[in-house]
């Protein structure tokens, strides 16, 4: 099918709730495959996808216990976005907190903070920004539908390229892919 008469646009809303990367990943897939894209294009976009929804949910402060839920507990939202263009995809995650994304380096063994690592270098571009008419923040990437083999260009963002070489990015993507399958 060619991409002029696939359908563009999905978008989901999940619960501010660790079950909602997996909900996240799940609806990635769905329309991706509904939308006959590439099965490696699949593969990125469940990771890039994952680690943006998983950045979105609240997390608990060390020593704050998780509130006991009651049907007054407020439940805050994210949304994900996904929107295919002509030779891209776009991934986009909302939520409702006020802290921007930060890009660190990482160790090959390191439990945590991989996220923006592996988005970053995952898309072909990604940024943030606030949303006009809601409060929080918006997190994109910009995924190529078809790879064309040209490392790709520095983000217009303005955040800069991890300094990782080429072996230990595609090392750590593996390992990672390798977790992902495992859930």
């Amino acid at each position: 099918m060619p991409y002029e008469t696939r359908p563009d646009f999905s978008q989901l809303a999940l619960a501010d709730t660790p079950n909602a990367v997996p909900w996240a990943r799940r609806h990635t897939v769905d329309a991706l495959r509904h939308w006959q894209v590439p099965t490696s294009l699949i593969d990125t976009a469940q990771l890039v996808v994952s680690e943006l929804t998983t950045n979105a949910i609240r997390r608990l402060e060390p020593g704050e216990e998780p509130a006991p839920y009651s049907a007054a507990t407020p439940v805050s939202t994210i949304t994900l976005t996904l929107r295919l263009e002509r030779v891209c995809l776009l991934v986009l995650v909302h939520d409702y907190q006020p802290d921007v994304p930060v890009l660190k380096e990482v160790g090959l063994d390191a439990q945590n903070g991989r996220g923006v690592f592996l988005v970053a270098h995952l898309s072909n571009q990604w940024g943030y920004y606030a949303p006009a008419t809601a409060s929080g923040k918006v997190v994109w990437s910009e995924l190529l539908l078809e790879p064309t083999g040209v490392e790709p260009a520095t983000p217009t963002t303005g955040h800069q390229r991890s300094p990782f070489g080429q072996q230990d990015k595609a090392l750590l993507a593996a390992k990672t892919l390798v977790g992902l399958r495992g859930l």
